[in-house]
């Protein structure tokens, strides 16, 4: 019986999702300078600055879980009893 295609096997489908997440990016990023925003500290005024601050805070989370990742991670035969 042959294997089950999915819809990422395909690496066309895997470029398609990529290039729309850039363009949904873009949109917003191209919105930020048509609608008037109420904002509450003066950085947040800055075009682009919610796009710049989202990116800066999820790459640091990045590099925060991959150092947390050598004190927390066990040894691969941590569930093997022994017994």
């Amino acid at each position: 019986m042959p294997e089950k295609k999915h819809l990422f096997d395909d690496p066309r489908n895997v470029r398609r999702v990529l290039w729309a997440l850039i363009a949904v990016c873009g949109l917003l990023f191209a919105a930020d300078f048509i609608f008037h925003r109420h904002v509450v500290h003066p950085w947040e005024a800055l075009w682009g600055f919610y796009a710049v601050f989202g990116f800066i805070a999820c790459t640091v989370l990045i590099l925060v879980a991959k150092e947390m990742r050598k004190f927390l991670m066990r040894k691969e035969d941590y569930y093997d009893g022994d017994d």
